[in-house]
């Protein structure tokens, strides 16, 4: 497993000084990294329809883009293009083992493991992100400019590529293999291959208010909740038909609130909406599905390992009855089953002795081995 190595400040530093505050190089990050998947095992994921994917590249002096599933990239020429392949985290193993080195980002605020390959010359043009990324160099060498926050005019370069204009840089590198990026939203950056290379970014998103908003009252239809109607037997004499008064106003206002103060409703809804996957998983359900028995026998002998990009939470308001959210789904095991749940969350590979209060619990062994025979957990 990759192990993240700073030597010039410690993880409390790099969240206390860094982390969405300003950008910073990681010299040997990773020592000794090498690239997690081939480049042609990285084209072959993007010749896949469910996967999301796009080549960038110039025609005559003007950007372009398009969209996978692709045939082939002989026509792409040998240099001045980038081949970009989001969630290889879902897809590859190797690639979701690069996750955990960031662990120290709770698992909730990440977004995808998103690789890119590029030709010599190959970039996806200067450009703001609003999220954060940890950029980690793989085989190749590109170079990297990143300018200060502030006022930068963007426009649109291709109907989906939205680019800035030219910035002053505050960090100007090359990076090879092992070296880390890491840059908050808001900053320009703009890469440039100067061979053919590989890199590997690990992006953290959180949601908009606006989007929770939305996921909130879809949740509430989807649970039947929040249906009731505003009661007001004791009105006064209302004179002005158009008039929405302040009393009014804040009786409105309250009957919100007031879904927003219950516990139970918000910690289902925040639970269940954060561990949906924005993008497909790569089930493989068994054929031959295990009898529980067998996976008794495997948790002992072998572990079970979480596929890759699966998101499974547990909240403090409900966790002390055993409740956690797996992939937009609320489970309810009981308060004995408390220990195992919480491991079953916090790791990517589980065994025996770490699920030992769950396995005595037959309902969280009926459930673990459906999603075994459902792929959400699997055996070498």
């Amino acid at each position: 497993m990759l192990t993240l190595q700073l030597s010039e400040f410690s993880i409390q530093e790099f969240l206390a000084n860094y982390w969405q505050k300003k950008p910073v190089l990681i010299r040997q990050g990773f020592p000794g990294f090498y690239d997690l998947i081939r480049p042609d095992e990285l084209a072959g994921l993007a010749c896949e329809p469910q996967i999301e994917s796009r080549v960038i590249y110039k025609k005559d002096g003007e950007w372009q883009a398009e969209s996978g599933p692709f045939e082939s990239y002989g026509r792409f020429g040998k240099k001045d293009w980038t081949l970009v392949v989001q969630a290889v985290d879902h897809w590859s193993p190797d690639v979701a083992d690069l996750v955990q080195a960031f662990s120290f980002i709770p698992k909730w605020r990440l977004d995808d493991v998103m690789i890119s390959y590029a030709a010599a010359g190959g970039g996806v043009g200067p450009h703001i992100d609003l999220y954060d990324v940890f950029i980690c160099q793989g085989s190749g060498r590109r170079h990297w400019r990143v300018g200060d926050r502030g006022n930068h005019r963007q426009f649109a370069a291709h109907p989906v590529l939205l680019h800035t204009e030219a910035f002053e840089a505050i960090i100007d590198a090359e990076l090879t293999a092992g070296d880390i990026l890491y840059i908050p939203p808001g900053f320009p950056h703009e890469g440039v291959c100067l061979e053919n290379s590989m890199s590997f970014s690990v992006g953290f998103r959180s949601k908009s208010a606006r989007d929770m908003l939305s996921g909130l009252a879809d949740h509430l239809i989807d649970q039947d909740l929040g249906s009731a109607l505003i009661t007001d037997p004791e009105r006064p004499l209302h004179t002005e038909q158009g008039h929405i008064n302040n009393s009014d106003l804040a009786m409105i206002k309250a009957q919100m609130q007031a879904i927003l103060n219950d516990e139970t409703v918000m910690t289902d809804f925040i639970g269940s909406f954060l561990s949906k996957t924005k993008c497909e998983l790569d089930l493989q359900a068994l054929d031959d599905e295990i009898s529980e028995d067998e996976l008794i026998d495997i948790l002992h002998n072998e572990g079970l390992r979480r596929t890759g990009g699966l998101r499974c939470f547990y909240i403090d308001h409900s966790i002390g009855q055993g409740v956690c959210y797996i992939d937009g789904q609320r489970y309810v095991f009981g308060a004995q089953t408390q220990d195992a749940v919480i491991a079953l969350c916090n790791n990517d590979e589980i065994d025996a002795d770490m699920l030992a209060d769950g396995l005595s619990n037959p309902v969280f062994v009926k459930a673990l081995q459906e999603w075994v025979n459902q792929g959400y957990w699997y055996t070498d």
